[in-house]
């Protein structure tokens, strides 16, 4: 038996599920395994920033590739670096 609320796909039948514009992108997924005080650490920073775990290593990727050349820098962040790397 169910609680009182009844079935949850015939309580929920008209929500209309609300896709974030972010989700729209081509964004690919994938496992990472990564060792616990690293993660721990991107935790902290990803927090500090106000972003989450993934989110703070999809942005430490990015930044990677634009120094590197790899892909193009966008006008907002020709200068962009971390925080303790400033000239």
């Amino acid at each position: 038996m169910r609680g009182e609320g009844g079935d949850a796909r015939t309580k929920y039948r008209n929500l209309v599920p609300i896709t974030h514009p972010s989700a729209m992108t081509n964004k690919k997924s994938f496992v990472l395994r990564i060792d616990g005080d690293i993660y721990k650490a991107l935790e902290k920073w990803a927090s500090d920033e106000f972003r989450s775990v993934n989110g703070q290593i999809e942005w430490l990727i990015s930044l990677q590739l634009k120094e590197a050349g790899r892909i193009k820098k966008g006008k907002d962040d020709k200068n962009i670096r971390p925080d303790n790397q400033k000239k």
